[in-house]
């Protein structure tokens, strides 16, 4: 095999879209994302996206591709990114993907196994439940059934974590089993590089970079949304606070606070899930920068 895909990966705000620039600039190669909230061309601050100017450098796919309003699976983009990339390794012998979708990088990394089809009856029960007991209720249950899930999965997302439940009571197997059978080969190398950061300077820069999106109008942002709250893709850290602020359930420097903390914790799930990977170049990236 001739052609590499270069695999970016790191914790949000670890500095993957600087560095995944700078190497597509070096082979002078696109960059496909691979984050599954970038996609959605109505989210364009609280997925913290390239800037303009960065998408002006350099050619990105899967960024403000895909709506909101229309669902969209690790399956899919596993199918999509897989036929962009045989065409773009036509004229590119190294292509950059970048990002931080843990389940997205697996199914273009190895494919992902095959899921049973829901059951409608036991579905409906674990939705009542997550109306009437709310979103905790399943956590706890996820946390006693399938820990490795509850600690990688976004526990943020009530779409996911009732996925995670419902297939494992179903079949009576870890969800997170489903994703640990034959893999798939690719017909390319693919070269994985985790960028890594002291937590300490991570989470300053979580911070910091949520305080940024603030000021770059991520309330009005949501405010924009709040008629489509209810969609899988707006059950995501930075929206689900701050419609909870809209809703009056708590301050707007409370909502804030709480992105800041969701956001960080969802850095650690990332980070967890990263060291499933055991061929991973570790990428340290300057403090200052």
């Amino acid at each position: 095999m001739s052609k590499k895909l270069i695999l970016v990966l790191g914790p949000t705000a670890s500095g993957k879209t600087d560095y995944s620039i700078s190497l597509a600039e070096s082979y002078n190669s696109p960059i496909v994302s691979c984050d599954s909230r970038q996609i959605y061309k109505e989210l364009k601050i609280g997925t913290a996206p390239p800037s303009e100017t960065q998408l002006a450098k350099i050619k990105h796919y899967f960024i403000f591709s895909h709506s909101i309003h229309l669902s969209y699976t690790a399956g899919r983009y596993e199918v999509e990114a897989l036929a962009l990339i045989e065409e773009l390794f036509k004229e590119h012998d190294t292509l950059i993907v970048a990002g931080g979708s843990g389940l997205y990088a697996h199914a273009l990394c190895y494919g992902l196994d095959n899921f049973p089809p829901a059951d409608p009856e036991l579905r409906k029960n674990l939705a009542e439940r997550l109306e009437r007991e709310g979103i905790e209720s399943l956590r706890a249950d996820l946390r006693v059934l399938d820990r490795e899930s509850y600690d990688t999965i976004e526990i943020a997302n009530s779409r996911r974590v009732l996925r995670a439940l419902e297939v494992t009571i179903q079949t009576g197997r870890r969800f997170s089993s489903f994703k640990s059978g034959s893999q798939r080969e690719r017909p390319f190398i693919i070269e994985k590089r985790l960028i890594t950061r002291s937590r300490d300077v991570l989470y300053s820069r979580i911070n910091s970079r949520v305080d940024l999106m603030m000021e770059e109008g991520l309330l009005d942002e949501v405010k924009s949304l709040y008629d489509f709250r209810h969609l899988p893709a707006l059950k995501t850290v930075g929206y689900t606070e701050l419609f909870g602020y809209l809703d009056g359930n708590c301050s707007l420097y409370e909502a804030v606070d709480l992105i800041k903390r969701n956001t960080r914790r969802y850095a650690k799930r990332q980070i967890t899930w990263w060291n499933r990977f055991n061929d991973l170049i570790p990428v340290k990236i300057n403090e200052t920068d």
